[in-house]
């Protein structure tokens, strides 16, 4: 939102695991519509650890409404299940996503809007000229101008006819060439028998 939040913002919890040996980040917020990033680092405490560990595991990023309709498939959950914990600790993390306002019609015209995101990342440690930069996970976000439209419809009556129809054709059609073979073939098999043929 063009600002630098640090610490808790309201609607985050941080919930503390292994005998404080690590956290569990849960969090809500709301980003403007225009390219920028967010990320989770130690560079706001009082002090600093000594030796911060950056590991981690992703369950859940996700943006806009939550849409579960199932004959919808897409990447509205691309990094969850993203697995850190055998990388460096020391090491920084960055996430490059590329987000696609997606919108869902259903069949009475409710609309539902959400996004799906692809990702790509790196590791890496970063030094400066005083030494070792603090490590931070980092979420860079851009938005896509295309967007992607489900639309929910019921199958016309005229086009169930239709595929009725196709089938009940085919069928007639290889049951005819199925009997044709059989006749030419029964057809040779006599001339066989009576001798016309050498």
């Amino acid at each position: 939102m063009g600002r630098h939040e640090v610490g808790h913002i309201d609607n985050s919890m941080k919930i503390p695991l292994n005998q404080g040996e690590g956290c569990r980040f849960e969090g809500d917020f709301t980003v403007n519509k225009v390219p920028g990033n967010f990320h989770v680092s130690t560079h706001s405490a009082t002090a600093q650890p000594q030796n911060p560990d950056m590991t981690h595991t992703i369950h859940k990023l996700a943006f806009g409404e939550k849409l579960q309709v199932q004959k919808v498939q897409g990447a509205f959950n691309a990094l969850g299940g993203a697995n850190r914990l055998s990388s460096n600790p020391l090491a920084s993390h960055d996430y490059i996503l590329k987000i696609v306002p997606t919108v869902y019609e259903d069949l009475s015209g409710r609309q539902r809007f959400s996004y799906q995101y692809t990702v790509a990342n790196k590791e890496y440690v970063a030094y400066s000229h005083t030494g070792r930069i603090i490590p931070a996970i980092w979420f860079r976000y851009d938005l896509s101008p295309i967007t992607v439209k489900y639309t929910e419809r019921r199958q016309p009556v005229y086009r169930f006819i239709t595929t009725i129809c196709a089938i009940i054709g085919g069928t007639f059609t290889v049951a005819g060439i199925i009997d044709s073979c059989i006749f030419t073939a029964s057809e040779a098999w006599k001339k066989i028998q009576i001798g016309k043929m050498s």
